[in-house]
């Protein structure tokens, strides 16, 4: 069994909660006996009541943050706080097309095809010599 080292940021916490309910669950896979069952939902529980709370201060400071831009006159941040608060997440896809023509989402690839257009954007080699040239001939 893998020995936890102490943590007591709440990153490191709660990827604690995740390792432990992962253990939990093997466990009760391997012999599925009530002290294993019990186990595995008071570990679930116990992140799950983390979670909860976690999720709570943010909204928390979210909505106090909304209330300082509101007493300061800053009507923008404040708008724009709660047009994103009402929203909510908005997956975003990256996803661009090769030189081919075809669709790459994957991260590296889509760095690589950015790099070789900017490359080929920036080329200033062909425009250095047009540039020399102008100079030695004006």
């Amino acid at each position: 069994m893998k020995q936890h080292k102490p943590c007591f940021d709440e990153e490191c916490l709660g990827f604690f909660f995740f390792d432990q309910k992962k253990h939990s669950k093997i466990q009760w896979i391997q012999d599925p006996s009530q002290k294993n069952v019990d186990n595995l939902n008071n570990v679930r529980c116990e992140a799950s009541r983390h979670f909860r709370n976690k999720k709570k201060e943010y909204l928390k400071a979210e909505i106090d943050e909304r209330e300082t831009n509101g007493k300061i006159k800053n009507i923008r941040d404040m708008n724009r706080g709660i047009s994103d608060f009402k929203k909510g997440y908005q997956p975003r896809t990256n996803i661009v097309k090769d030189e081919k023509g075809d669709l790459v989402a994957e991260s590296k690839s889509i760095m690589v095809r950015w790099r070789k257009h900017f490359s080929q954007l920036f080329n200033v080699h062909g425009v250095n010599y047009v540039r020399q040239t102008e100079i030695h001939t004006a």
